[in-house]
């Protein structure tokens, strides 16, 4: 399901034409991206302007934000917001399913909500404390409150996320928060997997594709998750945006050629 067909970037506000985010090349001559394909990748390299564009479009589309603030309210994409204010977003059908991911804000919300759980643990021992000799009725009352939360935390994903491998618990995580019919922005998702857990993520993707309408716009530098079958390459490494295919990407020659003669490249070092 195809729910966000477009973006375009309308009238630059002139106040703000010679500020970041407006003042960097690509971004100033915006094409409208066509999303054609329930799955699009952004690539280019750091600093092309592919995740700004990406957190862009995030808000313009007011997506749910994991593990950040709001994304109204988020200091960081103040310059970000300018952006988003000028494009225009056309839908198929607006769907609020759906969240947008960067991989630096995974890591930090698995890390909250373990904190989040030991300091409900902390504080159902004070209470213990607190209601010694008392009964066990009111002790369980005074109890059930944190209980309740820690028991959520705990059931949502199946433990604790900070428990495991980064790759493990990003595999439950997203299998925890997705929803059908929604639009997932994920910014450099490889971060925490393994080159196996990639090829595990294409087929969760596909899945999520093939049998619950979802849509995935998503900035990568993997070619193992750029490989995904039917998807659409969007490059920006060029002055331009343009629609580039798996073989003629610099990422995959480069991982290919490196990998078929190492030596060749070592000895640069």
């Amino acid at each position: 399901m195809i729910h966000l067909q477009s973006v375009s970037l309308s009238r630059i506000p002139p106040a703000e034409a010679e500020q970041f985010p407006f003042t960097v090349p690509i971004i100033r001559a915006l094409p409208t991206l066509n999303f054609t394909t329930p799955v699009t990748f952004l690539v280019g390299e750091n600093g092309s302007g592919k995740s700004t564009v990406m957190e862009a479009i995030a808000s313009a589309a007011n997506s749910i934000a994991v593990g950040s603030d709001e994304l109204d309210r988020d200091s960081s994409l103040a310059n970000v917001r300018k952006l988003s204010k000028a494009l225009k977003l056309t839908w198929s059908k607006r769907t609020r399913n759906g969240f947008f991911l960067r991989a630096e804000d995974y890591f930090g919300y698995a890390k909250r909500l373990t904190r989040m759980r030991q300091e409900l643990e902390a504080e159902v021992k004070e209470i213990d404390e607190e209601y010694k000799g008392r009964s066990k009725y009111a002790q369980g009352l005074a109890r059930m409150a944190h209980i309740g939360q820690i028991h959520a935390l705990k059931t949502q994903y199946d433990g604790d996320l900070d428990e495991r491998s980064h790759g493990e618990s990003f595999f439950t995580f997203f299998k925890a928060r997705f929803q059908p019919n929604g639009l997932y922005l994920l910014d450099e998702p490889e971060a925490p997997l393994s080159p196996l857990r990639q090829l595990g993520f294409l087929s969760l993707l596909k899945e999520m594709v093939e049998r619950h309408n979802a849509q995935f716009i998503i900035a990568t530098h993997s070619p193992i998750l750029m490989a995904f079958p039917g998807a659409i390459i969007l490059s920006f490494d060029q002055s331009s945006v343009t629609q580039v295919e798996y073989d003629d990407l610099e990422h995959v020659n480069l991982t290919r050629d490196f990998l078929n003669n190492r030596e060749a490249f070592l000895r640069q070092l």
